[in-house]
């Protein structure tokens, strides 16, 4: 677990792990957290930009998001700037509180 600050003040938080055991262990598996008050101010860039480092400092040969909500364009966008492909579609998967369900992604990229 990694934690992001700004003059003391938590705007951030991500783990980096293995997305499977075994055979998978080689793909790493990330989670982000980024405070509302932190929104647009590049956390997010900033906290996958060294997830990515500190992966393939563990050698780890690529990263793979398993839920990336579809109607969140602006993570989408900034994992497609940051290299990551859209792989897969889980349809109707997330069931967002205004919009219904909505497609998730997963998204892959290798490092």
């Amino acid at each position: 677990m990694f934690v992001a600050e700004d003059a003391g003040t938590l705007v951030g938080t991500y783990y980096l792990r293995a997305n499977h055991k075994g055979g998978g262990a080689h793909v790493a598996n990330c989670g982000y957290v980024t405070s509302t008050r932190a929104s647009g101010r590049g956390v997010a860039r900033a906290m996958c930009l060294h997830s990515l480092d500190v992966a393939a400092a563990k050698g780890f040969a690529a990263m793979q998001f398993n839920f990336v909500v579809a109607s969140n364009e602006r993570a989408v966008g900034l994992w497609k700037r940051l290299g990551f492909a859209i792989v897969g579609t889980l349809p109707q998967a997330f069931r967002h509180p205004r919009l219904g369900c909505v497609d998730a992604y997963v998204m892959y990229r290798s490092l």
